[in-house]
């Protein structure tokens, strides 16, 4: 019978991928060493090479169209905070408060 699973922060499995990568020892030895299961390891180091294009990705159109989204956003709670105080005065001035 096994014990509960453990989980592995992605530091920790970087940092494991990264000791596969520099190939000082082999994946068996690293499972062994971490306890851990060298499919799994095995999986870690593929997703980390299918994934390592994403890290050159330049993502600054993503955030500035964020940004305007979000100012756009807050120009039009102003608006809407202005029109409801205008007719809460109204509002209050024809009830005679």
């Amino acid at each position: 019978m096994t014990g509960p699973r453990r989980k592995f922060t992605p530091e920790e499995k970087a940092r494991i991928v990264l000791e596969i990568l520099k190939e000082e020892k082999s994946v068996s030895q690293l499972a062994t060493e971490h306890g851990i299961h060298t499919n799994v390891i095995n999986r870690w180091k593929s997703e980390a090479i299918q994934n390592l294009s994403q890290l050159f990705v330049d993502d600054r159109k993503g955030i500035t169209k964020m940004k305007h989204d979000y100012e756009k956003q807050i120009d039009e709670l102003y608006a809407e905070v202005g029109k409801l105080t205008t007719q809460l005065s109204w509002i209050k001035k024809k009830s005679g408060l």
